[in-house]
């Protein structure tokens, strides 16, 4: 049993921010197009370190390679371009051109691709239990609502007083009936007169 704590947080690389991703796509791009391909391997090399794939590593090393040959074979040829046969300048064209689209288009896609991937972070959630999609946390709200037979509770407003009505006094109770110093009275002279009876005998 595990109590209560802070759960340990997941190193995750950091994703650069998708201007940043573009500058430098469009720096090494410029860079291979404008040295025919010869530092292609600097797009390669950025494509290894993102994905650290073994896969990128060795056409790192295959296009180190090519480069090299393709390096050497231009040293090799003439410097008059008019020596040169025509077989040796469309082999060395195709060679820089199959070079040029092979580095640039791979680097992009697999770029893309891994950045894509990334994505946002997935919400938190416990081990073993799967993020729920949108429309089942909205199921299980509407299930629970029904469970408990209760609708949203609505606020009853008090009413409020008018502040231009003119607040007239409590009545006054009306004045005791004379009715008891009547009976009182009629008493007293029913009392005077079996007195004076009394005496009169």
């Amino acid at each position: 049993m595990h109590g209560y704590g802070p759960t340990p947080q997941q190193q995750t690389t950091p994703r650069p921010s998708p201007g940043t991703l573009t500058t430098v796509r469009v720096i090494l791009v410029t860079v291979t197009v404008l040295s025919c391909g010869l530092l292609g391997w600097v797009a390669m090399l950025r494509l290894a370190f993102v994905t650290r794939r073994p896969r990128d590593w060795v056409l790192l090393a295959v296009v180190i390679a090519l480069n090299a040959a393709l390096f050497g074979f231009i040293m090799d040829t003439p410097d008059n371009p008019e020596d040169m046969s025509d077989a040796a300048a469309l082999f060395m064209m195709v060679w820089i051109v199959a070079l040029l689209a092979g580095v640039i288009t791979y680097y992009l896609y697999v770029e893309i691709r891994h950045y894509s991937a990334l994505g946002s972070p997935a919400p938190y959630t416990a081990p073993g239990h799967p993020a729920p999609l949108p429309y089942q946390q909205h199921q299980q709200h509407q299930h629970q609502r029904r469970q408990q037979g209760q609708h949203p509770p609505h606020q009853q407003q008090s009413p409020q007083p008018n502040p231009y009505t003119v607040r007239t006094p409590p009545p006054t109770p009306a004045p005791a009936p004379q009715r008891l110093d009547q009976v009182r009275a009629e008493l007293d002279e029913l009392s005077d007169y079996l007195r004076k009876e009394g005496e009169g005998r």
